[in-house]
Formats: C-alpha cells, structure tokens, sequence
C-alpha cells in the first residue's frame, strides 16, 4: 500500500514568464525579481528563476560580479502566499537531490518542498563562488531577507526596512534562519517576537548593512562597489567568501539553522493542527494589513 497521495491540481495563474531579469553589463550580472505587481513576492517560478540566472552567472566567465535587485517600489515583499501566482502545488524541475513535494501527505509536503525551494537553494546560493550584491530598497520583508542575507554585501537606499512578521503565525523565523548572526541575539529576539520594521540606518548600525545611500543613488553606488570586486582576482574573492562562510559555519550557523529549520515545520504543523492553514488562519492580505496596522500606516 502506498503512503503517497494524489497530488492537488495547481491552480496558480502566472501574469509573466519571466519573473526574473537577467542583464549583463561588463562584468557585472544584474539578477532582477521582476514581479513589481506582486512587490517581487517569491513563488516557485520565480525561485527556480533566480536559481537559473544564478548558475548563468556563474558559468559565464565574463562574469565577476552578481548584483541581486528587485524590479519596482521594493526588494521583496517575502514568499508568495496569497497572489495568483502562488505554485504551491507545481511540481518543478528540481535542482536537489529531494522528492517531489507534491504527492507527500499532510506536513511531509511542506517540508519536502521548503528543503528544496527555501533552506537548500539559498544554502546553495550562498556559496556561489563569485562575489554577491544585494541592492535593496523599500521593503526587506520575511523572505526577502532570505534573498538578501545569502548575499556578501547588501547595500540598502535609506527608506529600505527589514522584518520579519511571521511570528503572527507562530513560527520562529523564515527558513534560513539567519537572524543570530546577522543582529545581535536579543536584537535578533526582539526583530521576531515584535516583528516590527527596522530601518535600513538600524540594520546598518548593526552591521546588517554594508552601506547606506539614497534611492536616486543606489544603483550607481552598487555599480562602483561591484567595478572594484571584478577588478580583484578571482580566486582572492572566491577564497575570501570561504573563509568567512566557514568561520560562520564553526560559530554553528549551519547546525543552527538546521535545528530552527525543524522548529519552523513543527509551528506549521502545529498550525494546520489548531487553525486553518499551515500560516496559522493568516494569508498575504491580513499580514500586508498587520504589518501596515503595526507601522502607522494603516
């Protein structure tokens, strides 16, 4: 007898082919989430986007730089979970070595699919062997830290802001659990159980942020720091990303995340236990009104 299930139907209607840019400019590859409708939020299509353009970077070897930006008002507005873009049920051609998440059963295919989509592809794109740039601007939200933590430098316009709301569903943090180490611990304690906005000057006076520019100068700040890694050799800058992801790694950022990963399904599970939904009866409308309740905005 199998334990596997009929996998759902996908419903997920896309409004583009093309969720993500791909734009080379010298040296420099300008990996672009380009979803502005849906501020950039990150559905399967656009991960396994940015997935491609990523390897794309990387096997061009006219390419000594990779800039990460969001097309629009924001960065990323976080994981999709409420546009009619929402893939959950989409089977795609995986870059893991996972199962298909969509005919595993009950919280099996949540966590089946956020090894692949979330933990396992941004482990994998933090270690691309080039230097990596997040430009980021307006909202850093949730998932979208994700996109920008992977990255060696984030440089933010001064109206960006970062946050991570997810604490309103009950769960302790996204998927790559970053926070520790990129804040303080109790700075990192209050970023979740608030989940309040913190301004990009904070994050920077944390450290979370390279440099601090205005909007109109963001991309040519972005262009001149990324000119002057591609002038640097290319293994230099390769080695140097090694050895600071290992010091992380012997701080225990990788075991860490790990274990919080675990803690993270057994909130969603928790969830689908005692509410609606693995979100904890939440949807993208009643966080993007929390979170605008929370900042005055609304």
């Amino acid at each position: 007898m199998s334990d596997l299930v009929e996998p759902k139907t996908p419903t997920a209607v896309y409004e583009t082919d093309t969720p993500v840019r791909y734009e080379r400019e010298g040296s420099i590859a300008w990996v672009v989430m380009d979803r502005p409708k849906f501020n950039n939020a990150q559905n399967s299509q656009m991960t396994y986007a940015l997935d491609a353009a990523f390897k794309r970077a990387v096997d061009d070897e006219e390419v000594r730089v990779i800039v990460l930006r969001g097309e629009g008002k924001h960065f990323s507005a976080g994981h999709d979970i409420g546009t009619p873009g929402r893939d959950l049920h989409s089977p795609f051609d995986r870059k893991l070595l996972l199962a298909d998440h969509t005919n595993k059963p009950a919280a099996e295919l949540l966590y089946t699919r956020e090894q692949e989509v979330y933990l396992g592809m941004c482990r994998r794109w933090r270690d691309i062997p080039k230097p990596t740039i997040a430009m980021v601007q307006g909202a850093c939200i949730a998932g979208g830290l994700m996109l920008a933590w992977v990255c060696d430098l984030i440089v933010a316009s001064h109206d960006a802001f970062f946050q991570d709301p997810v604490g309103r569903m009950g769960i302790p943090g996204v998927e790559y659990f970053a926070h520790g180490f990129e804040l303080p611990p109790r700075i990192a304690k209050e970023f979740i159980l608030l989940g309040e906005r913190m301004p990009a000057e904070r994050a920077y006076n944390f450290g979370m942020v390279n440099r601090l520019v205005d909007r109109d100068e963001l991309e040519v700040s972005v262009r001149a720091i990324a000119l002057e890694l591609a002038s640097r050799p290319r293994l230099g800058n390769w080695l140097t990303k090694q050895a600071l992801n290992h010091v992380e790694d012997l701080r225990g950022k990788r075991t860490a995340m790990d274990a919080v990963f675990h803690m993270h399904h057994f909130a969603h599970a928790q969830n689908d236990l005692v509410s609606t939904n693995s979100l904890g009866g939440l949807d993208a409308k009643s966080m993007a009104a929390a979170n605008k309740s929370q900042a005055g905005e609304g």
